[in-house]
């Protein structure tokens, strides 16, 4: 006789019981009392020493915070970045502060998720030829830092260049600048720090073909436990916005001075061009002004009449929405609690029902033999834990959409942060999806008013829906960021590749609850949510789409120039 699964819960129970009081008191494992942290030491403003001789940087303080929330104790040290690469896989150094992920170095570190991205460039004195693809590089000479990841790049791909390597970025570009090589490549912040506070007026910015790499903590293969500490201890960084007191701290200083040029030469090419422009276009720019007023007022009359009729209907609604979520996430919240507890119980009693089995020969439980109950019962605690996690997935969206005013506070923000900031948390979703992802940020976007936060969750509901229409990973999807200065607006796109969208489903795809993924776990809630979040900041959402020839959903954004103080 054979019996559901779900009976066999009171079963573990009771297996867990037997467990305590066959395995007696447990005995914690002695734990490291010192973890040993280690970086490099010429990596200004990541994590360098300073002319006091003391540690500094953004690394040093974001770990010596980590420290603080999780109640561990450490020691930073600080040398040469090929030292502390060679500690680390001896196994002297228990993790890096500040090591970028790439495939080749997956194979041997385990990384937290990126605490920062890095940008890479190519400098050259002024006045060399500057480099337009990796062509021009054959037969020339590149300084880069020993066993850095560029490094490693120029390794692993035959550009036909003399790789010269140097102890730290600071040494490769002084070589530069005293002649004595073609090109120096190596992380763009570290480099323009030092070239400042070097005077190093002779040598620049000339190319910067990599995408941002992501940089944070590493660990040895088979050493994950302590890099779930640091894991755990950056999310709670980041969601305090303690993180981000000590990025705007090191960080933030050095690229607002980087984006200060750029946005003050495209002020100064607008200036120019308006006035070239203005006598022969005044009178059509006024008529196209005229006609677009009449076109928005038109359109918000239309809008409002809709809204009057769906205001009563739509407030019912997400009253009984938060009601539902509120109900449902109590009994959600103590599966998720126990559901560890109970895996830890049944592997806890394994030995003994092992011992007990050979003892006996055999024996059954709820009726089917041990061997089979050994196989079943952690798929169905894992069953049991993913349906509980699709729950509160649910309750999250059902919550959203139940506060779809934007009560948050406005500030002044750059898209191009949050879109590169949705894209890193993503990186794994994206890789499971496609090869072909591309993201294209305009470098002389304008600033706009909205939180940072709400506008990250419209940008991670677009790429997902996005990454899930892809019939293969050889199918791509683009995201993009413009400005159209017709109409004084930001322009935020995501094209995929995908399967399209019919033509009857494109009306309803805000819509609460409409989705076109039921099968698929679908709530029709995401793109809902997202469309009454741009709402709420004078934005627009529009859809372009034919069935087998993929989506492309552009959102704008008022700009709004905000000068430096």
């Amino acid at each position: 006789m054979s019996y559901p699964r779900s009976t066999l819960i009171p079963i573990l129970l009771l297996l867990t019981f037997l467990s305590i009081g066959l395995a007696g008191p447990a005995v914690a494992e002695p734990v490291n009392q010192v973890i040993q942290v280690g970086g490099d030491d010429s990596y200004p403003p990541y994590e360098f020493v300073d002319e006091d001789g003391n540690i500094a940087g953004y690394n040093v303080d974001m770990t010596r915070a980590i420290a603080e929330v999780m109640g561990i104790d450490i020691e930073i040290t600080l040398d040469s970045w090929s030292t502390m690469r060679e500690k680390l896989e001896n196994g002297e150094m228990d993790v890096l502060q500040g090591m970028v992920a790439s495939a080749e170095r997956e194979k041997d570190f385990s990384f937290s998720a990126p605490s920062v991205m890095v940008n890479y460039s190519f400098f050259a004195r002024k006045g060399d030829p500057e480099p337009a693809s990796y062509d021009d590089l054959r037969g020339k000479s590149v300084v880069v830092q020993h066993e850095g990841i560029v490094h490693d790049f120029l390794r692993e791909n035959d550009f036909g260049v003399e790789i010269v390597t140097v102890r730290a970025h600071s040494d490769a570009l002084r070589q530069l600048a005293a002649g004595n090589y073609d090109y120096a490549l190596g992380a763009t912040l570290p480099s323009l720090y030092y070239s400042q506070e070097n005077k190093l007026s002779n040598i620049g910015v000339v190319w910067r073909p990599l995408r941002p790499q992501p940089y944070g903590y590493a660990v040895s293969k088979g050493n994950e436990e302590i890099l779930t500490l640091f894991s755990e201890g950056l999310a709670i960084l980041r969601n305090t916005g303690r993180q981000q007191d000590i990025y705007d701290t090191w960080l933030g200083s050095l690229e607002r001075q980087g984006t200060t040029n750029w946005r003050l030469w495209g002020i100064i090419a607008a200036i120019s061009s308006a006035v070239l422009l203005l006598g022969l276009a005044l009178v059509s720019v006024w008529i196209r002004t005229l006609q677009r007023q009449v076109e928005r007022r038109t359109q918000e009359v239309k809008k409002q009449q809709q809204q009057l009729i769906q205001a009563d209907k739509m407030s019912s609604l997400g009253t009984l929405v938060s009601g539902v979520a509120h109900e449902i996430n109590n009994p959600s919240g103590l599966i998720l609690l126990n559901l560890p507890m109970l895996k830890d119980a049944w592997e806890d009693a394994l030995p003994h029902l092992d011992g007990l089995y050979e003892q006996r020969d055999g024996f059954d439980i709820a009726g089917l033999d041990y061997r089979r109950i050994r196989q079943e019962i952690p798929y169905i605690i894992n069953e049991m834990n993913e349906g509980a996690q699709r729950i509160k997935r649910i309750v999250n969206d059902l919550r959203d959409f139940a506060r779809q005013e934007a009560t948050d506070s406005i500030e002044p923000m750059n898209l191009n942060d949050v879109v590169s900031t949705a894209v890193r948390l993503l990186d794994v979703t994206i890789r499971g999806y496609t090869n072909r992802f591309s993201l294209i940020l305009d470098p002389y976007l304008p600033s706009m008013l909205g939180h940072p936060q709400r506008i990250e969750q419209v940008v991670i509901n677009l790429i997902i829906n996005a990454c899930q229409s892809l019939p293969d990973d050889q199918h791509g999807v683009k995201v993009e960021t413009r400005i159209d200065h017709i109409r004084q607006r930001i322009v935020l796109s995501v094209h995929d590749e995908g399967c399209g969208i019919e033509p009857d489903a494109m009306p309803n795809l805000t819509d609460p609850f409409f989705t076109t993924k039921r099968e698929q776990g679908g709530t029709g809630l995401g793109l809902s949510v997202s469309a009454g979040i741009i709402k709420a900041y004078d934005g627009t959402m529009k859809f372009h789409s034919r069935p087998g020839e993929g989506t492309r959903v552009d959102v704008t954004f008022p700009w709004k120039m905000v000068e430096p103080q």
